[in-house]
């Protein structure tokens, strides 16, 4: 070869470039940073330099720690990576990563015992539990993207838990990948703007009050919301879509008093709204107002004691099942329309010869193999077959067949309310499937105005009537 030095060097060129590329990552133990805390003032912030700093850190002094860019704490597999131990501690753009996963021990990447704290704009990876919080009120998680270990569903860990911390904030988190965001014995939460994916339940509370969930976007997971024992919540404007689990609720309500949910989206899941036992005394009442119950397998689904719920101005649009009780029974003991105002039902049949929006005919849903499916689950597999039509049609041909009304509905609306849905694109499958039941809502509202607004339509409808 005439130039062997230059084929030499043409040779190593990849490597030199690969290697100016990737600086070398300065690693060491996190006693550097407890040592700058131990010497910090309290209250002081401390702007941390760019590394990998590894082992488990235990903050006892009230300090922020701002990672701005390239701070990672990594806690090499074994136990909680950061605990905080003092009041009035902050912990921001960092990443945390790499908590250990013996459940026993329940580690986390960032675990709070302390009042006050702030833990924003974090971003932890391999965590079996990502942001835990116990007895620490008055504390704030915002901002974080928390993405738990790949594990069986069974063996993951909560991506934020909190547990008896009341007046927290829990806002703009991404949770992927957990068991669930789960609230223990917490009051007076605030809960907005979070976005909750591929877990088991994307908002849990159990005993926990007072509380109101706004904007949380929770798709994909086994189901979106589930309140149980907890009293004074309001649900405002969230999104549950594609919640499709063993369960798969949108929102489920176990044994629950005086809750309040308005203007929110319950898409494409397998039960829209499921409601047991909820409210549980007597004299509590359940409120359901201008939500979006459209494409689900069952729009409500709720057990025969269900009682003192108000429904009005909902859309119920395009469910296999508008609504069904938990085994045998109906939902007289609710009420579905509220000051002449009832709910939109996209199967209803009756008609508005006034024009004045509200139907002149209750909405009274007789469904025989409805029934017959509140027996017998396994029967979902003739949905919408011949088998469900023969049924169908010998209850219309043979009135004593017919079953007792479902619910009754003495005010349906004739056209589709008006309801504000931010839908998001955050989500993989999820997201797609929000656009596309939106899409779908959106041709179903607009065939069903123009049909109600072409005279010729209406002309019939006044002979038939006559």
């Amino acid at each position: 070869m005439r130039f062997p030095i230059l084929h030499a060097l043409i040779c190593l060129l990849p490597a030199a470039t690969e290697a100016m590329a990737e600086p070398q990552v300065q690693r060491q133990p996190v006693t550097v940073i407890a040592q700058m805390i131990e010497s910090a003032e309290l209250g002081d912030e401390l702007l941390l330099p760019a590394g990998v700093y590894e082992g488990n850190l235990v903050i006892r002094r009230s300090i922020i720690l701002n990672g701005r860019a390239g701070v990672v704490f990594d806690g090499l597999g074994d136990g909680t990576v950061i605990e905080v131990l003092a009041d009035d501690v902050t912990v921001r753009n960092c990443t945390i990563r790499a908590s250990g996963e013996n459940v026993t021990g329940e580690p986390s990447a960032i675990r709070v015992i302390a009042a006050k704290a702030t833990i924003e704009s974090n971003t932890i990876e391999d965590a079996l539990f990502g942001i835990d919080l116990r007895q620490a009120p008055d504390s704030v998680i915002r901002g974080n993207h928390i993405t738990c270990k790949d594990m069986e569903p069974g063996r993951r860990g909560d991506g934020i838990r909190l547990w008896w911390s009341h007046g927290g904030t829990i806002e703009d988190n991404v949770v992927i990948g957990s068991r669930d965001m789960v609230f223990w014995y917490s009051e007076d939460l605030h809960i907005v703007g979070n976005t909750v994916r591929d877990s088991r339940y994307g908002l849990h509370f159990m005993y926990s009050h007072g509380s109101v969930l706004e904007a949380n976007d929770l798709l994909s997971n086994s189901v979106g919301v589930y309140l149980m024992y907890s009293n004074g919540i309001t649900l405002r404007g969230n999104r549950m879509r594609n919640n499709r689990g063993a369960s798969g609720y949108g929102i489920g309500l176990k044994d629950c008093d005086d809750i309040t949910i308005v203007g929110n989206a319950l898409l494409a899941n397998r039960v829209g709204v499921y409601v047991d036992n909820s409210p549980s005394s007597i004299d509590s009442t359940g409120l359901f107002e201008g939500n979006m119950i459209a494409f689900n397998e069952i729009g409500l689904l709720a057990t025969p004691n269900t009682h003192d719920n108000v429904f009005t101005g909902n859309a119920f649009i395009e469910n296999e099942e508008p609504a069904a009780t938990h085994g045998r029974g109906r939902l007289v003991s609710n009420s579905f329309a509220q000051e002449g105002v009832g709910n939109y039902w996209s199967d209803y049949a009756g008609f508005d010869l006034d024009a004045d929006g509200i139907g002149d005919v209750a909405y009274e849903p007789k469904s025989l193999f409805g029934e017959m499916l509140a027996r017998e689950p396994n029967l979902r597999l003739f949905v919408h077959g011949p088998a469900q039509q023969a049924i169908e049609f010998t209850s219309r041909a043979l009135p004593e067949l017919r079953p007792e009304p479902t619910l009754v509905d003495p005010a349906p609306l004739a056209v589709p309310p008006k309801i504000e849905l931010a839908l998001g694109e955050s989500g993989r499958g999820g997201g797609r499937m929000g656009m596309l039941a939106a899409g779908f809502m959106s041709a179903a509202v607009a065939l069903i105005l123009v049909m109600s607004t072409q005279p010729g339509l209406r002309a019939v409808r006044e002979g038939d009537r006559s």
